[in-house]
């Protein structure tokens, strides 16, 4: 019996659903029940009925799943996996911001920490941030982790008025705008699709900038046969999938999540067989913590 099949059968045994990012590796997106970036995944695992969710992605995914479905069983493959950006602000320093803004809405990425996440307002993802944000009817935004997303953000809602904070996703950070010249050079007539966790000069140079369902949806809908991808490599599965006959250029320093790579598929049987490492968080932070995700929610319908 293979792998894959051990883990239909345990999935089954356990009552499970598999969810993964598309930044995981190929095999494991194939084996996944849902398969989407952190706003689609969110959203599906509301509405699941089976009573034990394996999450393939980093920490705060399954935390996430775990506050907005908190009578279920959420299993981490490898508990290891974290997202170096969720710890890149800490509560306190949000605490002290509030006390000396007035009319300040606290937004919160996604990709942070269930602390952190209790002392926003609301969450955002990438996919989301921009109708959050235009919703909010506060003046003044404070986005955290991410200081890029926030950048982008701040240039398409004029009105608002932004506080930074100084945290960015590494993989996102290091990917060298160099080396995307030197591929629209060589490619000039091709479009760019960037993640807004790209640093703004990165993104003036790109034609799309957008979460990770949209680069994939944008591949899809336009009559392009070639793009230029400035995001996680883990993509390139879903995009070059959904996209036969398409061209799919990557920086030549492929833009790799360690830790996204960590999840395999032993780990995802190991989980299911066993039971280990379920998602658990302090009840005092759960709260509102998952208000806040609830919030995005309601804003981002």
């Amino acid at each position: 019996m293979t792998i894959e099949q051990q883990i239909q059968d345990w999935k089954r045994e356990r009552d499970a659903v598999i969810l993964a990012h598309y930044y995981v590796a190929p095999e494991v997106q194939e084996i996944a029940d849902y398969v989407g970036d952190s706003f689609y995944l969110s959203k599906v695992a509301l509405d699941l009925p089976q009573q034990t969710i394996v999450f393939c992605g980093v920490a705060f995914m399954g935390e996430s799943a775990k506050l907005l479905n908190e009578k279920k069983t959420v299993l981490m493959p490898d508990p290891e996996a974290d997202c170096p950006m969720a710890h890149m602000a800490r509560p306190e320093e949000i605490r002290k911001i509030r006390e000396r803004e007035e009319d300040l809405a606290v937004v919160c990425y996604i990709n942070s920490t269930a602390a952190l996440k209790a002392c926003a307002d609301v969450c955002v993802t990438s996919a989301n941030a921009l109708d959050v944000v235009r919703a909010l009817p506060n003046r003044k935004i404070l986005m955290v982790p991410d200081q890029n997303l926030a950048h982008f953000v701040a240039q398409q809602v004029p009105e608002k008025e932004f506080l930074f904070h100084p945290g960015c996703c590494p993989v996102h950070q290091e990917i060298r705008l160099s080396e995307v010249l030197a591929l629209k050079e060589a490619h000039p007539e091709v479009p760019v699709l960037a993640h807004p966790e790209c640093p703004a000069e990165l993104l003036s140079h790109a034609d799309y900038v957008g979460s990770t369902s949209g680069i994939i949806r944008y591949a899809a809908e336009h009559e392009a046969q070639e793009y230029i991808i400035c995001t996680e490599i883990g993509v390139r599965h879903r995009l070059e999938r959904d996209n036969p006959g398409k061209r799919f250029y990557f920086p030549a320093t492929s833009p790799v999540c360690r830790d996204m790579k960590r999840v395999t598929l032993e780990k995802v049987l190991e989980a299911l067989r066993t039971g280990k490492n379920p998602v658990s968080l302090p009840r005092e932070q759960s709260g509102a913590a998952r208000r806040a995700l609830e919030q995005m929610l309601r804003l981002a319908r």
